[in-house]
């Protein structure tokens, strides 16, 4: 018996009007990360004067504890870069100790995983996702702003040798890390990492740095056919990547590719800002402030009552085909 799929079968669900159900959740703890990647925040975060504090643990706490009472079972705590928070373990410790979250997730550039790894597994963590986007260390500071692949990868290293999970996202950026793909083919015969290569996403404030370095998954997509790799089945919880393998390969080569026709019909996930906004697509307008309600005065049927109001509104899809992007300025601000 599929005890993950047993165990939610019978929970509340939690529907849009367009029938898709929701069990995974995409929490931002902070909009603040201290690298400065070139398609999401190439100046640096700053921080925007007089913003609240991002949610703190009782907050989260509360918060999921609604969550869960709809059936959502997975949470994936996000940034900006969740590890500048000195309580991430706690974080993590609280959201899997919260009765009916089966499965809990972080979103990292890897540079504490180092020494978080160890910490992040024995307070329950089951899955990284660790951003790298080049494999060699001058474009990988290119990229990122940081010459730390070394420490990233020592990171991973580490974080498998804990037996975490760990999926490597790497947005395809045109003229940047087209040399790169290579290297990280041959990384997957050996190593059991999932690398998922992401489709390069306009945000309001990326336009020109889109227009010069988007690159469909086309190629990739027909490379994959060729060399004998085969789509793998989706699993209850998982993202939006199709996933393939290899019977020569450790490890896995996924592909998001939000541009793609029908992307949107498999969505199972929502988003909540670092300061308690539910948001219902990441590149959607417009946002459901649920701070109020995790003070801990309100039961978790309320926020429930709310949220599913909330999802009563959410559109068919995104409109990036369109050029919209909705009112997302940077990834960093929503969680990603």
């Amino acid at each position: 018996m599929n005890t993950d799929a047993h165990a939610h079968s019978s929970a509340p669900g939690l529907f849009d009007p367009f029938g898709r159900r929701f069990e995974y959740l995409r929490l931002s703890v902070t909009d603040a990360c201290n690298f400065k990647c070139v398609y999401c925040l190439p100046g640096g975060f700053r921080p925007v004067p007089g913003a609240a504090a991002p949610l703190d643990a009782s907050e989260i706490e509360h918060l999921l504890t609604g969550f869960a009472a709809l059936g959502v079972f997975k949470v994936r705590l996000t940034g900006g870069e969740p590890t500048v928070r000195k309580d991430i373990v706690d974080l993590v410790a609280r959201a899997a100790a919260v009765p009916g979250i089966r499965r809990v997730a972080l979103s990292t550039n890897g540079y504490r995983l180092d020494t978080l790894a160890g910490p992040l597994a024995d307070a329950g963590l089951s899955q990284l996702n660790v951003s790298v986007d080049h494999l060699d260390p001058v474009g990988f500071a290119e990229v990122t702003g940081k010459a730390l692949l070394h420490r990233v990868i020592g990171g991973i290293d580490t974080a498998l040798a804990r037996g975490l999970t760990v999926k490597v996202n790497v947005v395809r950026l045109g003229g940047l890390n087209d040399d790169a793909v290579d290297a990280f083919f041959d990384w997957v015969r050996d190593t059991p990492v999932a690398v998922r290569f992401i489709e390069l996403m306009e945000t309001a404030d990326s336009r020109a740095f889109f227009a010069r370095h988007h690159r469909p998954m086309d190629a990739l997509r027909r490379r994959l056919a060729a060399d004998g790799w085969v789509t793998r089945p989706r699993a209850a919880g998982d993202g939006p990547a199709e996933e393939f393998t290899h019977p020569n390969a450790a490890g896995r080569i996924g592909l998001i590719a939000p541009y793609a026709p029908g992307f949107c019909e498999g969505c199972n996930r929502l988003r909540v800002t670092a300061r308690g906004a539910l948001r219902l697509c990441l590149f959607g307008r417009g946002e459901h402030d649920l701070r109020p309600l995790l003070d801990g005065t309100h039961a978790p049927e309320v926020l429930a009552r709310e949220v599913l109001r909330a999802v009563s509104l959410k559109p068919a899809g995104h409109r990036l085909q369109a050029a919209d992007a909705g009112d997302t300025v940077h990834l960093a601000a929503v969680g990603g």
